[in-house]
């Protein structure tokens, strides 16, 4: 019989529906170091919630546990790299605590709007401060969301109600999904921020969100702008929260998560135009019953039935299709990556055309690892090949699959056409030898290029000194290439060219709008792919 382990304080349900299941478990909480090693090796599955850190020490050399379930969505305190070498499977529960974290948020909006934390302590001090906690209603004000995903459109949902005018940045985001919602996209976070009398973000703390907003954003905005976090923190630099409370240009701040948690120590605390909260966002009765139960039922149909469900590392795929698919996944995925990173606008609809032998294939998994790429990295939640047609769903992307059994001069190829209020793009790649990925056309251009690391693609005419220029271009600021295609159209000599620059190292801003600048360039993009045989998570 499955033994499982729960690591923090669980929903009565929970433990019940393990109870009637037959599993036994017990409830271990507060572990670290070589007390959470040694526990983790006693049992077949674990439960956690955001308290206990599943470290790679934890792991190490553990032979036994087979499953971790985070009852809730993430899961930044496992170490999946760790896990997967374990051969552990980490299951999450996104769905569970939407509509809490959503209500947080606007529980902390409002508090900041009414001065509701500051008024009750007036008054529990036996002071009648009617005059001094004078408000602003929410009614007509203008609501920015950052992160468009389940939690940032229950909060659009909310705020609808409260006659709030919204304005969104998420790139995945339909146009379609949007005028639904009733939400005014725009393309970059900088261009709504001079917008927003409120500020809220829903998205991972990433390399991309890791102090989004800082001093130079905040001076941005409008004077007395209020910002909530109920996310990830770190989102917001801290230091430069206070800098603008004490200029007076926030208005307020609400807190629910902090760089370092548990944190009970902090400049922002105890001032009156601030709230700050315990990381309570899914501290409902209803979402921790959800969850628990959730997490409960993920292990039990692993650990009994071997069916894999809602994993963030692993895709539930038998070990002979994923040796059989894995070169075409991996090629799948990096598209994924490279459109995420380079479409001119929000996008509408994706087609993903298979060419040749890759079209007699299931090519729902090659769609699927291309939405896990285009996705991953963006959301609250992890993505993989099972959960990522459904987000893209649920972000209105339509995505249309074709196929045609002729794929020309290659043995398989995947077209993708990208639609989006801003045009077009369409680009494609192949495998060499059924491991290396290749660039092989772009914007209709034939040409060869690798799909690693950090790449720099321009649209050029096809005349004497542009490439030249490109290179003093990053010669200039010390930047290596690594290698170098280019492409053009045959039949059309002197028209339009592509060039794919492979560059060592990071890109420096600085360097794509210096390169618009030089004489005969139309575009330049940038990308960062994983390097070569670098594979997803799930696809390990």
């Amino acid at each position: 019989m499955p033994k499982i382990v729960v690591l923090d304080p669980l929903a009565d349900d929970g433990l019940k529906l393990m109870q009637d299941a037959g599993l036994e478990y017990e409830v271990r909480t507060g572990l670290k170091g070589e007390e959470l090693r040694q526990t983790l090796t006693e049992f077949d599955g674990a439960i956690c919630r955001s308290g206990v850190k599943i470290t790679a020490e934890a792991l190490e050399g553990n032979k036994r546990l087979k499953a971790i379930a985070r009852a809730g969505v993430g899961v930044d305190n496992i170490d999946l790299k760790a896990a997967t070498r374990c051969g552990i499977v980490v299951m999450n529960t996104p769905g569970g605590n939407t509509v809490s974290t959503a209500e947080q948020t606007f529980a902390l909006m409002l508090s900041l709007s009414r001065n509701t934390c500051a008024a009750n302590q007036s008054l529990a001090e036996g002071r009648w401060d009617r005059k001094k906690f004078v408000g602003r209603q929410l009614g007509g004000k203008t609501l920015g969301i950052v992160g468009m995903g389940r939690v940032g459109q229950t909060v659009a949902k909310f705020a609808k109600a409260f006659d709030m005018k919204i304005v969104a940045f998420d790139p995945y985001l339909s146009a379609q999904r949007a005028q639904e919602l009733d939400v005014k996209v725009y393309d970059t976070v900088a261009e709504l921020l001079p917008l927003v009398d409120y500020l809220t973000v829903h998205t991972p703390l990433t390399d991309a969100t890791r102090n989004l907003i800082g001093d130079k954003e905040i001076e941005s905005m409008k004077d007395g702008v209020c910002l909530i976090n109920c996310a990830r923190g770190g989102i917001y630099n801290m230091e430069a929260l206070q800098r603008g409370l004490d200029s007076g240009k926030l208005g307020g701040v609400a807190l629910d998560v902090y760089p370092e948690e548990p944190c009970t120590d902090s400049p922002l605390f105890g001032r009156q135009n601030v709230v700050c909260t315990p990381h309570l966002g899914a501290s409902t009765k209803e979402a921790q019953m959800n969850v628990a139960l959730e997490a409960v039922e993920l292990l039990i149909d692993y650990l009994k039935n071997g069916v894999i469900r809602q994993a963030v590392n692993f895709s539930p795929l038998d070990p002979k299709t994923l040796a059989e698919l894995r070169g075409a996944l991996d090629l799948a995925n990096r598209l994924g990556l490279l459109a995420q990173q380079i479409a001119p606008g929000p996008v509408a609809t994706i087609k993903i055309t298979y060419q040749g032998e890759l079209s007699k294939k299931n090519t729902s998994l090659v769609t699927s690892a291309f939405c896990s790429g285009f996705l991953t990295g963006v959301l609250s939640e992890e993505v993989n090949v099972v959960s990522a047609v459904p987000m893209m769903q649920e972000r209105g992307v339509k995505v249309v699959e074709e196929k045609d059994a002729v794929a020309g001069d290659f043995n398989s190829v995947i077209k993708v056409e990208l639609e989006t209020d801003k045009g077009g793009l369409a680009f494609a790649g192949t495998l060499f030898g059924n491991v290396y990925p290749r660039l092989i056309s772009f914007r209709n251009l034939r040409m060869d290029s690798q799909m690693d690391g950090t790449l720099l693609i321009t649209m050029q005419k096809d005349q004497p000194g542009v490439v030249a220029a490109l290179g003093a271009a990053t010669g200039k600021l010390g930047v290596n290439i690594a290698q170098m295609a280019l492409g053009r159209n045959l039949h059309a000599p002197n028209g339009l060219a592509v060039s794919v620059l492979s560059l060592d190292g990071d890109l420096p801003a600085e360097l794509v709008t210096s390169v618009k600048k030089i004489p005969g360039i139309e575009d330049a993009l940038a990308a960062k792919l994983p390097m070569c045989c670098e594979y997803p998570s799930w696809l390990n």
